[in-house]
């Protein structure tokens, strides 16, 4: 009896935890907070908002810097399965794109991608990309249409792009001219917060935990 009363109450304090929705960001070193502190990257940043509004919401990062959408696409089911996230923010194909990668092979990459993450009934909000300009108007064109074309066909929250109102402002950009600086982050948590709150659902304050 004493046995079976421990289980009932182990079980009622920890189901508050792992009720706790989730939001899993799936990137590259955008997200990774690639040449600084993890702790001043958006991703951080997001979690600190989020505990700041009690919104109780779980972030985890699963960003790897260099990360492809076919990367990405090969280790998703693992991702998916040991974190059962309720949102998944979608920041990938910079890398493909950098590497000039054909821009089919991207767009059914990250077709699947959102497939296998709408499969679990988790939400989505696909984040844009765009080149510099040296990669041609056609090729770049064409690469930022491809955002624009899965979140028509899937009925996605996008943001248009992730870098938006940076320019080529060397504040906000490190040496590469790529990647953000740590002054960057919170514009960059700006320009995806308004589309991110419309996924979030209502949750009993007073209840947050981060990984």
């Amino acid at each position: 009896m004493k046995r079976l009363l421990l289980s009932t109450l182990l079980l009622l304090i920890l189901q508050p935890v792992c009720a706790t929705p989730l939001i899993l960001v799936l990137g590259d070193s955008l997200s990774a907070a690639y040449g600084m502190d993890q702790k001043n990257g958006w991703v951080t940043l997001l979690k600190r908002r989020l505990d700041t509004e009690d919104i109780s919401y779980r972030v985890k990062n699963a960003s790897i810097s260099g990360e492809t959408s076919s990367g990405a696409l090969a280790r998703l089911e693992n991702e998916l399965y040991h974190h059962q996230p309720d949102i998944v923010i979608i920041e990938l194909g910079g890398n493909d794109g950098l590497r000039g990668l054909d821009l089919s092979a991207l767009e059914r990459n990250l077709a699947e991608i959102i497939e296998k993450i709408l499969d679990t009934n988790a939400d989505i909000l696909l984040i844009g990309m765009r080149l510099p300009p040296n990669f041609g108007p056609i090729y770049t064109r064409h690469f930022s249409a491809v955002y624009q074309s899965l979140a028509t066909r899937y009925k996605l929250a996008l943001v248009p792009f992730l870098l938006s109102g940076m320019k080529n402002d060397r504040v906000f950009f490190q040496a590469d001219g790529i990647h953000p600086t740590e002054v960057a982050q919170p514009l960059i948590l700006e320009n995806i917060w308004p589309y991110l709150l419309p996924l979030i659902k209502p949750t009993v304050p007073g209840l947050n935990h981060t990984d």
